[in-house]
């Protein structure tokens, strides 16, 4: 047996409490190296009068490991615990303290998961698992008030560059609300809508204020109560590593220098503030516009949170997404999180986070993240073809296995938005790539995000391409892609399965991939053939026989329900 492979630690992702019953216990072992995993557990205060045993089953492989779960409901929530793997014919035990050939007994040896405090639950918002998500940059959707309009906007279709306006509002987004409604919507995350001067909002001026050339406050009232009304949910965007150049408090610098009481709230290196050729005060990206602000600082952290309570309580929103969320302490998300789930406990918050996200979803700070990760993978394997389903399903398990099932759960899963560029551009205009990536993403583990206009064959290279202004012209729109998303959502929302079941990938080889998602009711099987030949199969499942008959590029939806 390789037990350099072997891995497993108490607490994190390899050991957490699921709900207020059931710890759900991992182990890592080299990929094909083990036969069977058992778990033998009991309590610490009653061992070994009450001891258990349970298999655990193989979830996950990806290309170097295999990844093993038990779901165990301790009798008095405590757990003490050691595994015992069978390889080769050969058995061994492992323990905290190691390796042995021999079963252990020893409590002090043994792994702990000491009791399942409910305050250290992960909670997430049941909503969340049921939602399909629309990204939408304000700017850019729909003008429904001229009279708001930027001066020297644009005509509505010209190409976006960096600086240049449109009209876009929220009174255009209120306009249609009907229109989300017949794609499937249910919940809405609007990209900056706060008082800036740029197109995109990222420089916030004035963070109690809707941006003038969106409407005002009220305006947002009005949009939130219809959404509503309508059963879909709003998120909005907190912009809080890092605020506007013409910020107030960072203009009180700019002019009083160190006198200023406001001097702290920044990370400003010297004195007097230069912009050029990089500035003299941390900001996201070396970006002058953008200057840090330092949420370490008591009023800062103030302010903020009381941003946070504002738009949250007066406003009845239902969630942030946190910008540059990675680069912001993760005291002041802690915090965040407290004073937003009192508020509103089922909020959902969500980071913008590229990586691995692990250390924000703890329990402590976010629900879940963009999962940029997910958006990759999918790129690579259904638009440029550069890795094959084998190494596609290798990747998202080993993603899967980072983070707890209530994050996996939860993840907004995007393959595009208003920092990349298009799908259909990825996929090189081929709407039959384009089909199996979105029909994937909408049927796998997590939270689908259409980013606006995807839906109708939107196109647009990298920022700011890709913040085109949508397309109304029902003559311009691609109606079959259209009909496709709807169809998509609609099987989404009819299958349970397709939301909360499990997933395992059941063939993955060259570029034709086989997944499976359960719930009590149903067996879902979908397969994808990113290929250009035809693709058929006797698939053999929990003693069933399935036949995949696929041609090039297409896909095949199985729907078995148990009996």
């Amino acid at each position: 047996m390789n037990f350099h492979a072997v891995y497993h630690r108490p607490k994190g992702n390899f050991a957490y409490a699921y709900d207020e019953a059931t710890i759900h216990i991992r182990l890592r072992t080299a990929k094909q190296d083990v036969e069977e995993v058992n778990i033998v557990y009991g309590d610490k205060y009653d061992w070994p009068k009450e001891r258990y045993e349970k298999p655990m089953r193989k979830i996950y492989s990806d290309h170097l490991f295999d990844y093993w779960q038990a779901n165990v409901v301790p009798p008095f929530k405590r757990l003490c615990y050691i595994f015992e793997l069978k390889s080769k014919g050969r058995k061994y035990w492992y323990t905290e303290y190691g390796f042995y050939d021999q079963p252990v007994s020893e409590i002090n040896m043994m792994f702990q998961y000491p009791y399942i405090n409910k305050g250290d639950i992960f909670n997430t918002p049941e909503w969340v698992k049921d939602a399909v998500f629309y990204q939408i940059f304000p700017e850019r959707f729909a003008n429904g008030d001229v009279s708001n309009d930027p001066e020297e906007v644009e005509s509505w279709g010209n190409r976006p560059t960096a600086f240049n306006f449109f009209g876009g509002d929220l009174k255009g987004i209120i306009q249609h609300l009907d229109y989300l409604i017949e794609l499937g919507i249910d919940a809405i995350y609007l990209t900056p809508i706060f008082e800036a001067p740029s197109n995109h909002k990222y420089d916030t001026k004035d963070y109690m204020k809707v941006d003038p050339h969106f409407g005002d406050n009220d305006t947002l009232k009005e949009l939130v109560s219809r959404c509503h009304q309508k059963g879909i949910r709003v998120i909005l965007d907190a912009v809080f590593n890092h605020c506007g150049y013409y910020f107030p408090p960072f203009q009180d610098v700019i002019e009083k220098g160190p006198k200023s009481k406001y001097w702290d709230w920044f990370y400003i290196h010297d004195y007097p503030i230069k912009t050029h050729p990089r500035p003299n005060y941390e900001c996201f990206a070396f970006e002058y516009r953008m200057p840090k602000l330092n949420t370490q600082n008591p009023a800062v952290k103030e302010y903020l949170l009381g941003v946070a309570e504002f738009w949250t309580r007066e406003f009845d929103i239902d969630g942030w997404r946190l910008d540059v969320a990675n680069e912001v302490d993760h005291a002041f998300w802690r915090e965040f999180r407290r004073l937003i789930k009192a508020i509103k406990p089922d909020a959902y918050i969500v980071g913008e986070v590229w990586h691995d996200a692990g250390p924000w979803l703890q329990g402590d700070q976010f629900d879940g993240v963009m999962n940029y990760p997910f958006a990759e993978a999918v790129i690579d394997f259904f638009c440029k073809r550069t890795i094959d389903a084998e190494q596609f399903a290798n990747t998202l398990n080993m993603w899967r296995f980072r983070y707890p099932d209530q994050a996996n759960q939860v993840l907004l899963n995007i393959v595009d938005s208003h920092d990349t560029p298009r799908l259909l551009n990825m996929c090189r205009e081929d709407k039959r790539l384009f089909k199996l990536a979105v029909l994937f993403q909408m049927t796998y583990v997590g939270v689908p995000c259409v980013y606006y206009g995807d839906e109708i064959g939107m196109t647009g290279g990298n920022d700011p391409d890709c913040r085109r202004t949508m397309i109304w012209d029902k003559e311009k729109q691609d109606k079959e892609l259209l009909e496709f998303y709807k169809q998509c959502i609609a099987l989404r929302k009819e299958h349970k399965a397709l939301r909360r079941g499990e997933c395992s990938f059941l063939y993955a080889h060259d570029y034709q991939l086989i997944m499976q998602r359960s719930m009590e009711e149903e067996e879902i099987i979908v397969a994808f053939n990113v290929s250009d030949s035809p693709f058929e199969m006797d698939l053999v499942y929990r003693d069933k026989h399935y036949s995949i008959a696929i041609g090039p590029y297409s896909y095949d939806i199985i729907i078995d329900k148990k009996e």
